[in-house]
């Protein structure tokens, strides 16, 4: 990945598929290595419906505790196709409404508020809901939506097979009942986070970024900032979505209506801000819009309130201001009075397709935080804050139009934990996480250590360490080099986890070289020639996997030792040096990560099917010829491969894929 001036950005682990688009909106990721398109062609071909084998009509893909296989609430579940519920089913039926997604009873009506978005903008609904899906034309029992999942977009395929109860939806529904997009969507959710009870509880703006990818903001406002209408103002001009709703109490009074016509508990629309004369003086607007498209604000600057006499003939036209459309405008003051929350979700360029909004530069990077190397935990903990991940960012231009009139360079930081809703079935919690933001200072590829990272402060940090999936944060710095570490609130916690930068201007973003700690300990690993041999490097591997009781294994071969080395050994020594082992460190890790998260069944092995998935995680789409020769060559007679030759597999494809 290259940035401003030539420089070379290393990422983790970038497959040779990932150069060529895949992982785009255009080329998403096929979730289970499920192709839509030959899946559909074969069950036409066949005449018989599709039956999705990885996300099956049962109880382990309803839930695990309230929607487990023991509670009242699944008793009498039948899964039926909507061709069995109504005798004329639409997937779209005269464009997607919000009247298309009514909750059902499961709890997660975060999502179907951020559902209810793309109702909104039929550009972005087409990225997540692909057109020319139907009951009638080629029907064939299958359906298919793509989501933004950790940096890089997947294709979820699933049959329509869905849970009812009394010959009624059981989760999402239509009002109507004869509509199934919305259903269908909820579903194919529920099959990447594992469950429909893992879709229970969240907020609105992990739906946002799941359908469009970008990064998002909250804004309490009754707290709000002092250029927060500029703010406003640039985030449209950048194309961005922005919703804001009003807090409720108490479950009875969610969608009450206030005196002014105000609905408590209801997601709005932001859709444009504006400055006009009033009087000889300045007052600023701001446009909101009711997705149900009645109901409108009946307070100062409402739909034909007093206020408009006293503007010109042009500025009312140029703001619409009279339509019973359910959008109207209020003064910005009325706004943060009667508003509680502005969510404002910042869309990467490749959403964009329009040259009349301008847009945010975005740059991202995976990473670890792993026990015994990267998880330090925050500042708190001196012993180890320092072995933290770090990555480096050169700003240099300074904004064009600085919302205070102060120059400085505006970005956004965000930092999302990965996975948090798979973990769920396993009673893990997600962590407290943010990050600390140090001055570089011009230093070279060098990771800074305790010396700097505890005797000098932070210039920017995130404003506090929370168990949320993600922390997202603005700045502006003067121009320079800057650290972002991200951490964990305690040290010694496993994670994996994405950093995201969007900036107005381009920068520069590297990873910092390596930690000073993990240095000390392959001095001790490798001796004084600093060098692993092939020997030293089973030795090691067999220590590190023979402690550990939840995989299985029968130790690393010689011959595995031989391909690791051939492949990461560049100055041709026939032995790992520091860089080489710690690309192998990383790698290891993530193998380790693809392994434990594709064992469904805990076994400690892997099947066939899980090697398909897991391989396609790692970045190898294999057919079903390639997937037999992995069998043959390094499954045992059980049809199970260990973790050894799961590591030995994957290191002989990444060669293969690299030749």
């Amino acid at each position: 990945v290259h940035f401003k001036g030539g420089m070379s950005c290393k990422i983790h682990f970038l497959s040779p598929f990932r150069a060529e688009g895949i992982g785009t909106n255009q080329q998403a990721v096929k979730f289970c290595d499920q192709d839509y398109e030959s899946l559909r062609e074969q069950c036409l071909s066949s005449g018989r419906l599709f039956e999705d084998d990885c996300f099956k009509p049962e109880s382990k893909s309803l839930g695990y505790n309230e929607l487990g296989p023991y509670s009242s609430k699944t008793r009498g579940i039948v899964w039926k196709r909507p061709t069995e519920l109504c005798p004329d089913p639409k997937f779209i039926d005269d464009g997607a409404t919000r009247t298309d997604i009514c909750q059902g009873i499961l709890g997660d009506c975060w999502l179907l508020a951020a559902i209810a978005s793309l109702t909104l903008d039929q550009r972005i609904l087409q990225r997540v809901v692909p057109p020319g899906q139907s009951f009638t034309e080629d029907y064939a029992g299958i359906f298919h939506f793509q989501f933004w999942q950790y940096g890089e977009w997947v294709d979820v395929v699933i049959d329509d097979r869905l849970p009812t109860k009394d010959g009624k939806l059981l989760f999402v529904h239509s009002a109507e009942g004869s509509e199934f997009w919305s259903a269908l969507l909820e579903k194919a959710y529920a099959k990447v986070t594992g469950c429909y009870e893992a879709l229970s509880g969240g907020n609105t703006i992990e739906g946002f970024e799941d359908f469009t990818g970008g990064i998002a903001e909250i804004y309490t406002l009754n707290e709000a900032p002092p250029e927060l209408f500029k703010i406003i103002r640039k985030a449209l001009s950048l194309g961005s979505l922005m919703g804001c709703s009003i807090d409720i109490t108490s479950a009875y009074e969610t969608e009450a209506v206030t005196a002014l016509k105000l609905v408590k508990g209801h997601a709005y629309s932001v859709t444009g801000a504006e400055e006009v004369n009033y009087r000889g003086s300045a007052v600023e607007l701001v446009r909101i819009r009711n997705p149900w498209g009645q109901v409108e604000w009946t307070g100062p600057w409402s739909d034909g309130s007093s206020e408009w006499k006293y503007i010109n003939e042009e500025d009312k036209s140029k703001l619409n201001n009279v339509a019973e459309d359910g959008e109207f405008w209020m003064s910005y003051s009325d706004f943060i009075k009667h508003f509680s929350r502005l969510e404002i979700c910042n869309l990467t360029p490749d959403t964009l397709e329009s040259d009349e909004v301008g847009h945010w530069n975005h740059y991202q990077f995976e990473g670890m935080w792993r026990v015994g190397s990267t998880a330090g935990g925050c500042r708190n903990h001196a012993a180890t804050f320092s072995s933290n991940p770090q990555f480096v960012v050169r700003l240099e231009d300074v904004d064009d139009d600085p919302l205070d009139g102060e120059d400085g360079c505006t970005f956004l930081v965000g930092l999302m934990q990965k996975d948090g809703r798979q973990k769920r079935r396993l009673n893990r919690d997600l962590e407290p996480i943010g990050f600390a933001i140090y001055e570089y200072k011009g230093r070279s590829s060098v990771h800074l250590g305790p010396d700097v990272l505890l005797r000098q402060k932070a210039v920017a940090m995130s404003s506090t360490f929370i168990n949320t999936r993600e922390v997202c944060e603005r700045f502006r710095l003067p121009p320079g080099e800057y650290a972002i570490i991200p951490s964990t609130f305690l040290p010694y916690k496993n994670g994996s986890f994405l950093l995201r930068v969007f900036s107005e201007k381009e920068v520069e973003v590297s990873e910092s070289d390596i930690d000073p700690q993990f240095k000390k300990i392959f001095k001790e690993i490798a001796g004084s020639d600093m060098e692993v041999s092939v020997f030293e490097l089973v030795d090691i591997l067999n220590n590190i996997v023979s402690s550990r009781s939840d995989i299985k294994t029968n130790g690393f071969s010689i011959e595995t030792g031989r391909l690791i080395v051939s492949l990461l050994d560049k100055d041709e020594s026939a032995k790992l040096g520091l860089k080489e082992f710690h690309v192998l460190w990383n790698k290891l890790q993530k193998y380790l990560e693809i392994f434990m998260s594709h064992d469904t069944d805990n076994s400690g092995t892997m099947s066939s099917m899980e090697m398909r998935a897991a391989a396609t995680k790692a970045g190898f789409h294999v057919n079903g010829a390639v997937l037999q020769a992995i069998v043959n060559r390094y499954a045992d007679a059980q049809c199970a491969i260990d973790f050894d030759n799961f590591v030995g597999c994957l290191i002989k494809l990444e060669m293969l894929f690299s030749e």
